[in-house]
């Protein structure tokens, strides 16, 4: 029985192959002779066909079928994922009526295949006799053959609009600090799923080569000779696990690291080989909103929100490094409101469990934010957001406000010591404009010190950022998080496109000296550029400027006003 099943089986798939390849071919003769052109769709050399509602089953699991959407660029096949996909007013649109797809499928290859009104393996008259079954086919990236009809763009995207958004994917208020794939083909070795619960692997690895250019008299005074930072390194090697428990409201879980040294802002001054960057579980609580438990990143400044290696500058403003925490061990409520234009966050921090002492004796932290899309187009395409946070520390474990300035193979520019204070208050001030591929943004942050000894400092920066997609892609606005997701690639150099290409500039302001502090003022002008050659490959740029007013730390001369730049080329590789 079995070697008369391989046999069926053998002869079922010759068949199928045979029967597919001469149905191409007699419809492409058939089109060939017909004069009439294919009705509503139109003539173009560029265009994105986007197939709703496609089943996809697996032969080896015959009862197991997967629906899903499909998308043709550019006649390439391009994308399958079950996840909602943006519609522009030039796509082409089907729904394929949960039609039966029977083809090969290829990223970045020419789209041929067909899509069936009855599956192909559970019923074999369906290859016999295509031109009764056949929904749509395609060859060589073009529509011969279309029983579908084509959405309204407009209805589908006023459709798209109209529908309320599932809660899928990332639930929790902060991103996971390094991409999660959402498609994959190939790729089981990376994922797990079953009935209880989904694991995925992810990671991350980022090459730098720094080169300080120039340095003054002045500067050498205050920070040394920075030629001695210049070279390799590995700037960050991260890894780790995320994926859900499959409750009927799932729970989203994470846990990633890194090594110590090739990070900065957490655990930098610990022996480990390892630090755990993130452990923490997200949970769906009433009302939409969510309730995240464990190591996170305090919900305060989008810089600090978003991963480093999504940012347009490789590294963030030095106010944001010098202020503002890396990650911290509580737990934060979440939510979204008024038709998501606005969203709110709170947490309560206390890093009691990672280091010595008790809950009393480590500083407590209680952190805000809210985030308001005062004006959001129709086609979402513009949009203005801004958002205010708030921070307060119990101080318990006194203060230190220092940095390097946005070049991590660098001395310290920015230091206040250790500060024995009763608390601090932060405020922190977010702004931005995004049409298309243009995007500004900037954040205002003031962190004041109660401490009478030092005439009760305060501390404060801002940075400016302007950002253009070269290649005309546009940064999707996070609403759930009130942030920016990473750069689109439209077309990776795998499908014969240029990849997106991004040039950026940021002016950023540091004011440490203030009442008993003389931390140091900077002022850096920074230009960078970023190819992102595929989605999980990327190539940058950062050149920087470099002015810093402080004493030195050789001498007693004080009012001195150093200058230096330099050049840094990252190299960063996504699991």
């Amino acid at each position: 029985m079995k070697i008369k099943k391989n046999i069926f089986t053998m002869i079922w798939t010759t068949l199928s192959v045979v029967i597919f390849t001469l149905t191409q071919l007699s419809i492409c003769q058939a089109e060939q002779v017909s004069e009439e052109p294919i009705a509503n769709i139109p003539e173009v050399v560029e265009q994105k066909i986007v197939i709703r509602n496609i089943t996809f089953v697996d032969p080896a699991k015959k009862k197991k079928s997967t629906t899903a959407n499909l998308v043709i660029t550019n006649k390439l096949f391009d994308l399958v994922t079950q996840d909602d996909i943006d519609v522009g007013h030039g796509d082409i649109i089907f729904d394929a009526q949960n039609g039966f797809i029977l083809g090969s499928l290829e990223s970045g290859k020419i789209a041929n295949f067909l899509i069936l009104d009855v599956d192909p393996h559970e019923n074999i008259e369906a290859l016999l006799d295509t031109k009764k079954h056949v929904l749509l086919a395609i060859h060589n990236g073009v529509i011969i053959r279309n029983n579908l009809r084509a959405e309204s763009n407009i209805s589908a995207l006023a459709e798209q609009k109209r529908v309320k958004p599932k809660r899928t994917g990332w639930l929790s208020y902060t991103p996971p600090p390094i991409v999660l794939p959402s498609n994959y083909k190939d790729a089981d070795w990376i994922k797990f799923d079953n009935d209880y619960f989904s694991t995925i692997l992810i990671g991350a690895l980022a090459l730098d080569r720094q080169s300080w250019e120039s340095q003054d008299k002045d500067s050498l005074a205050q920070v040394g000779d920075l030629q001695d930072f210049n070279g390799g390194e590995i700037r960050a090697l991260r890894f780790g696990i995320a994926g859900a428990i499959k409750f009927d409201k799932p729970w989203i879980y994470m846990i990633t690291g890194a090594t110590n040294t090739f990070d900065k802002g957490f655990d930098t001054n610990t022996t480990d080989n390892v630090s755990f960057m993130d452990w923490r579980l997200d949970i769906p609580t009433i009302y939409n909103t969510t309730l995240s438990i464990g190591k996170q990143k305090e919900p305060i400044s989008m810089e600090r929100l978003m991963s480093m290696t999504f940012l347009p500058m490789q590294e963030r403003a030095l106010v944001s490094d010098a202020l503002l925490p890396s990650r911290n061990f509580g737990a934060v409520l979440s939510g979204i409101t008024l038709n998501q234009k606005l969203t709110w966050a709170g947490g309560v921090f206390n890093n009691w469990i990672e280091d010595e002492g008790s809950l009393s004796e480590n500083s407590t932290e209680l952190v805000g934010r809210t985030t308001w899309l005062p004006y959001l187009s129709e086609d979402e395409n513009e949009l203005i957001h801004l958002a205010f946070g708030l921070r307060y520390s119990n101080a318990k474990e006194g203060l230190r406000y220092a940095s390097e300035p946005e070049f991590n193979k660098s001395t310290t520019f920015v230091d206040t010591g250790n500060i024995d204070a009763d608390n601090s208050v932060t405020y922190n001030l977010e702004a931005s404009w995004r049409k298309g591929p243009v995007w500004l943004i900037g954040e205002y942050t003031k962190s004041k010190v109660a401490a009478d000894y030092l005439q009760n400092p305060e501390l404060s920066g801002y940075h400016v950022s302007a950002v253009f997609s070269v290649t005309g892609e546009m940064r999707e606005y996070n609403k759930r998080s009130g942030t920016f997701s990473p750069l689109r690639v439209a077309r990776s150099v795998e499908q014969g496109g240029w990849g997106a290409l991004e040039v950026s500039t940021r002016w950023s302001v540091f004011d440490g000296s203030d009442g008993g502090l003389a931390a140091g003022d900077t002022s850096i002008l920074s230009v960078g550029f970023a190819w992102w050659l595929t989605p999980k490959f990327n190539v940058n740029f950062n050149y920087r400027w470099i002015d810093l007013d402080r004493c030195s730390f050789i001498s007693e001369a004080c009012n001195l006003q150093g200058r230096s730049s330099g050049f840094n080329t990252r190299l960063a590789l996504f699991l």
